[in-house]
């Protein structure tokens, strides 16, 4: 019996109204699945709708066509469930409280008693213990997206949803939060969205990488992506990681979409 997947967009249409008049098509016949435990990077150029979908998935936006099912169900009633993680590009942490009761918040916020065992589990698996107290102020761009990454996970979603939650870092450090990031994933297991501008990031990080078209955004490319796990850094220097880079970067070429046939499947 084939398994349900965590996650299936089919058909999937979204317009939103234009300030000029009429309307614009985000997304277009979009399908996608996402299997339980499976961790899928979405590419594609600025403006094809890759956070338009996590906010589709999220139950923030619904869709003009198609339908998202969450679990078996609408996305909406995993939200209400507190079983959906969101981290953004902005770690958007609340300035006058300490890691803790950052990392805590979702629990208020849900109406549940805080479990601060919970809380130092999270804090010790994104590599942040001896800054229990430490405030946003206090903490590298890197810190602040390992809160923002343990509050997403406090509650056990089943299903982590991540919009660009490295792309305002430094190289150096965006590398190794790929790498703490690839840790804590190996050790939650969590169905987990990727958006991300970064090719080398979406083949680092994920089991499958799927390519987006221009506006209206399509899936024009789907990838398994060959490494096993763990992953070295090692791995960003062999010929056979960059040479899936360049296939997919290719891919990202707006002429190549008018042209089918000059996206070929990677062996």
């Amino acid at each position: 019996m084939t398994a349900v997947p965590a996650l299936r967009l089919a058909g999937v249409g979204k317009q939103f109204a234009a300030e000029a008049g009429g309307t614009v098509t985000a997304l277009a016949g979009v399908d996608l699945e996402v299997a339980t435990g499976e961790f899928v990077a979405l590419i594609g150029p600025s403006g094809c709708g890759k956070s338009t979908i996590l906010r589709l998935v999220a139950g923030l936006d619904r869709p003009s066509d198609g339908s998202v099912i969450v679990h078996g169900g609408e996305p909406e009633a995993l939200s209400r469930a507190h079983k959906l993680g969101f981290a953004f590009q902005d770690a958007a942490l609340l300035p006058w409280l300490d890691v803790r009761d950052n990392i805590a918040m979702p629990f208020r916020l849900a109406g549940l008693e805080r479990n601060m065992d919970r809380v130092a589990a999270l804090i010790d698996l994104v590599g942040l213990t001896g800054f229990e107290r430490a405030r946003p102020d206090e903490l590298s761009g890197g810190m602040r997206q390992r809160v923002a990454i343990a509050r997403a996970l406090v509650l056990e979603p089943e299903v982590l949803l991540l919009d660009e939650p490295f792309g305002a870092l430094d190289a150096v450090t965006r590398r190794q939060m790929n790498l703490e990031l690839q840790r804590i994933w190996s050790a939650t297991r969590t169905t987990t969205l990727l958006v991300t501008h970064a090719v080398d990031e979406a083949l680092f990080l994920a089991d499958r990488v799927l390519v987006m078209s221009q506006r209206p955004g399509r899936i024009v490319e789907t990838i398994a992506v060959p490494f096993g796990r763990p992953r070295a850094p090692a791995l960003l220097r062999e010929a056979a990681f960059h040479a899936l880079e360049d296939r997919l970067t290719e891919a990202l070429i707006p002429d190549a979409y008018g042209d089918p046939a000059r996206i070929q499947p990677i062996a």
